[in-house]
């Protein structure tokens, strides 16, 4: 994967993990308006204004909080004309193309009210009968001939001013996905850590971390990389939420005689830490018992850490090659400890795109977050399914 020419800031993990832990999300059939973000559209009704939409899937469309949307109905009248009996709301294609417009003037900095009346006032149509409503936009084009900067969903009206935001490249993704960018460059903390934890929770950790969170960081690092310094507070706001709700995984209680440890760390000077949170993260979940060492370990601390840990392997994270040192692999490899003629020595798992090119003799390479817990399960002899 390509990488920024500007190093990151040495205080701060950047977000651009690879694609050596983590494979390209498959392209999912594009989602019908009509289907909620459960995928059952049996339970979304049709509506004399179209099909309509659960206030949770439109709060993962757009990338706000559920609670949000409520708000903004309740104080400024930016509601569904849709409801099931008392307390259901259902938004139709129109209702969701006021709301866009919402977003995008609140995102510029247009006050709520304002932009509530700014929103409610475009959404009638110029030509039609009274309270009529202007068709929901089309939905931006998506896969690899979208164009890499365009506006975001709906109608391309959004005030022409230097603080605006533009919509980042994310091409074809999951809704949840486009939901948490479009949060992330708004800024907006309460909605990022809402949507980690709503996908966490409905799709497990590896779907999450490959179809979610990395096509976002990614799409975040593309921005950055065309616009100057613009959009490095929005990668650093993703970066900590997503290592934020990566910690937040729940672990499963470790056995009394769990054996020995996997051993996690970044090659020396490598400061991309996210991907082995994620590994982390999945192999905690999964009670593997695992020492997470972090950024840039100086080689002599890690083989100290391997000596005192006697670990069943050992994870090498490299983000380029200026931080693969195959001599490194060797020097892991090579170590043994335990009792004479039982003595034992770790596997090394070296992974990340600085590994890319010829095989890592003495180490295996997953080509994903999944293979590699599966690798890693394999040593304990039970699976560890991705």
């Amino acid at each position: 994967m390509p990488h920024r020419t500007p190093p990151p800031p040495a205080s701060r993990r950047t977000a651009r993990p690879s694609t050596t832990i983590t494979v390209e999300a498959t392209d999912p059939a594009p989602v019908s308006a009509a289907v909620t973000g459960d995928g059952d559209p049996a339970a979304v009704p049709d509506t004399p204004y179209g099909a309509a939409l659960t206030t949770g899937a439109v709060a993962r469309r757009l990338g706000v909080a559920p609670t949000t949307l409520r708000s903004w109905d309740r104080r400024y009248g930016i509601g569904p004309v849709h409801h099931e009996g008392a307390k259901h709301r259902r938004w139709t294609p129109a209702d969701i193309a006021v709301l866009e417009t919402m977003c995008r003037l609140t995102a510029a900095g247009v006050p709520p009210a304002e932009a509530a009346r700014t929103a409610r006032s475009a959404a009638v149509a110029p030509c039609g009968p009274p309270g009529a409503v202007a068709a929901a936009p089309a939905e931006a084009p998506t896969g690899p001939d979208a164009p890499p900067d365009g506006p975001a969903d709906g109608p391309t009206s959004r005030p022409a001013r230097p603080g605006n935001w533009g919509a980042l490249p994310l091409g074809r993704v999951r809704p949840e996905c486009r939901g948490l960018a479009r949060a992330a460059v708004r800024l907006d903390s309460g909605a990022v850590d809402a949507l980690l934890g709503e996908v966490l929770a409905a799709h497990g950790l590896v779907t999450a971390w490959d179809e979610v969170m990395m096509p976002a960081l990614r799409a975040v690092g593309r921005k950055w990389e065309t616009s100057g310094e613009r959009y490095v507070e929005v990668e650093h706001l993703l970066s900590w939420h997503i290592s934020s709700a990566l910690r937040r995984v729940p672990a499963r209680p470790v056995p009394p005689r769990p054996g020995p440890p996997v051993v996690v760390a970044c090659a020396p000077g490598e400061l991309h830490t996210l991907p082995l949170e994620a590994l982390t993260a999945g192999l905690a979940e999964r009670g593997v018992p695992v020492r997470m060492f972090g950024a840039a370990v100086p080689a002599d601390a890690l083989d100290e850490a391997v000596r005192r840990a006697g670990p069943a392997a050992v994870v090498l994270w490299s983000q380029s090659r200026t931080t693969a040192g195959r001599a490194l692999v060797r020097r892991v490899g090579g170590m043994t400890w335990g009792v004479r003629g039982a003595r034992t020595r770790a596997t090394v798992m070296a992974a990340g795109p600085g590994w890319a090119g010829a095989p890592v003799e003495g180490a295996v390479q997953p080509t994903s977050l999944g293979e590699a817990l599966r690798m890693l399960g394999a040593l304990y002899g039970r699976d560890l399914p991705g």
